[in-house]
């Protein structure tokens, strides 16, 4: 199937925003079948007020870094027992695992 990009209106500010062609391919894949009704804004405003946080505030989750044992926070909750990274560390995983031998 072929996306090409979509302008709609919000319908909570009124405001036009472009609806991209990755966008209607993600929410494909998900099985997803509506449009957004919201632009991005405002979703995201809705979320934080469905969370109880300020607009822009996010959600920390404390974790130990897997690599060095580091106590950092993530702003998601780890599930499936993967492995998570401090900053330094996901850095340095990162860069080993896109080294194609």
């Amino acid at each position: 199937m072929e996306f090409a990009d979509m302008s709609l209106q919000c319908r909570e500010c009124g405001a036009a925003f472009v609806w991209t062609a990755g966008e209607q391919a993600f929410y494909a894949e998900k099985g997803l079948q509506n449009q957004p009704a919201r632009c991005p804004t405002c979703r995201a405003a809705r979320k934080a007020a469905r969370l109880g946080l300020a607009p822009g505030e996010k959600v920390e989750h404390p974790v130990v870094c897997a690599e060095c044992g580091t106590e950092t926070t993530v702003p998601f909750i780890p599930r499936n027992g993967k492995p998570v990274y401090c900053s330094d560390c996901f850095d340095r995983v990162r860069k080993t695992s896109a080294v194609v031998p």
